[in-house]
């Protein structure tokens, strides 16, 4: 890996935020949208006549950690997709750029993206609904990490598949990972699931993550059952999709696929 070189590409990248309000507004947006609906929907269940239990705020939590999820997977999708609206994909492919510099710019700039729009959600959500999402204490790391890793694994993938069906597939971008929120167990326990169901949500990092926050803000603590599958999972999952995308890469270079995709 060449550090100057992906160095470029974070900068090519972050340039594109820095002269773009749309693209900055929609860093914040959404998230912030999510946020005050699962909010005022937790304070009127708390408030409910019924019986409601007292951890019901984990959906607030659940909501910001799905945000860390989704916005590492775009993060690789969208900047690879920048390219080609762009038509500067086939200028990046010809430069010296190895797939991994390439992938490791992404990762950088997405990493930055999450952490300011998880700061934002934070402070709004201890602001406005009295959620601290740092209750969670040092477990907050590995859930956090866990999430980036399986976001970055979701967003080679996708971008493989946009790679090898062409523009006609740019829906996977923002489709694919909602795909996998029901299944992943975010606002709910496995158990809820359907029982043949649930053995597939298991084969899922985020399931595990998520699985894990709710023991933690029960009082339970971090399982170490749910981190080691977590941690197991992501690094299957990761070089799984980094040989997919190699695949699907070459798959779009011998056919030319490449040359195409820029000028559909």
């Amino acid at each position: 890996m060449n550090l100057y070189r992906i160095t470029a590409l974070v900068l090519r990248y972050t340039f594109l935020y820095t002269r773009s309000f749309p693209r900055v507004l929609e860093m914040f947006f959404w998230p912030v949208m999510d946020l005050l609906v699962w909010g005022m929907l937790t304070q009127y269940l708390q408030s409910a006549p019924y019986q409601v239990p007292g951890f019901i705020r984990f959906l607030l939590g659940s909501m910001i950690l799905w945000d860390v999820l989704y916005r590492s997977q775009q993060a690789t999708t969208i900047s690879f997709l920048e390219d080609i609206w762009a038509r500067n994909l086939m200028n990046v492919f010809v430069a010296p750029v190895r797939l991994v510099e390439f992938f490791m710019a992404t990762f950088c700039v997405g990493m930055v993206k999450i952490l300011i729009t998880v700061a934002v959600l934070t402070l709004l959500s201890a602001a406005f609904f009295n959620f601290q999402l740092f209750s969670l204490g040092v477990s907050l790391i590995p859930l956090f990490i866990n999430l980036l890793v399986m976001g970055w694994s979701v967003g080679m993938v996708t971008t493989g598949m946009i790679l090898r069906w062409g523009q006609a597939s740019e829906a996977l971008a923002w489709g694919i990972p909602f795909l996998l929120q029901p299944v992943c167990a975010a606002f709910y326990p496995v158990s809820t699931l359907p029982q043949w169901l649930q053995p597939i949500s298991l084969a899922i990092p985020a399931t595990h993550v998520f699985e894990g926050m709710r023991d933690v803000l029960a009082g339970k603590g971090l399982s170490g059952f749910s981190l080691f599958y977590a941690v197991g999972l992501n690094c299957i999952y990761l070089v799984g999709a980094a040989l997919l995308f190699r695949y699907f890469f070459n798959q779009a270079r011998h056919r030319g696929l490449l040359a195409k995709l820029v000028t559909q």
